[in-house]
């Protein structure tokens, strides 16, 4: 088992930026890639971004490349996900995920999920 918990969700205006945490426990997390997905309403969930804990190697939706940035501390097993630049169309609820088999980025080969945090972009 993997527990994950996030925090760091809130309201934010458009432009501004936020930083979402997530805090893994449980199994070692060498063999997993650790990633982000966000779900808004009437929407299905979505992939935004991913991290392979073993090297550290990322992976980003198109729709967020170059405004987000996923990085880890392997020592306190804490992932981080950095929005800049946020758009109203990145209000969605926002849950941390973790994949030991298959694409970090495919929802269908994520094994672990957390309960998701809120992130509010207003225009």
């Amino acid at each position: 088992q993997v527990q994950l918990v996030e925090s760091g969700g809130g309201l934010v205006q458009a432009g501004g930026s936020l930083r979402l945490s997530c805090a893994a426990s449980g199994r070692p997390l060498t063999t997993y890639s650790l990633g982000w997905f966000r779900q808004a309403p009437g929407k299905e969930r979505q992939f935004v971004a991913a991290i392979r804990w073993s090297d550290g190697h990322s992976y980003y939706a198109d729709s967020v490349e170059g405004r987000f940035t996923i990085s880890r501390d392997i020592l306190k097993n804490m992932m981080y996900l950095q929005l800049n630049s946020l758009k109203p169309e990145d209000t969605a609820l926002y849950y941390c995920s973790a994949t030991r088999y298959g694409s970090p980025w495919s929802i269908d080969a994520v094994g672990y999920w957390g309960q998701g945090t809120q992130v509010t972009v207003s225009s």
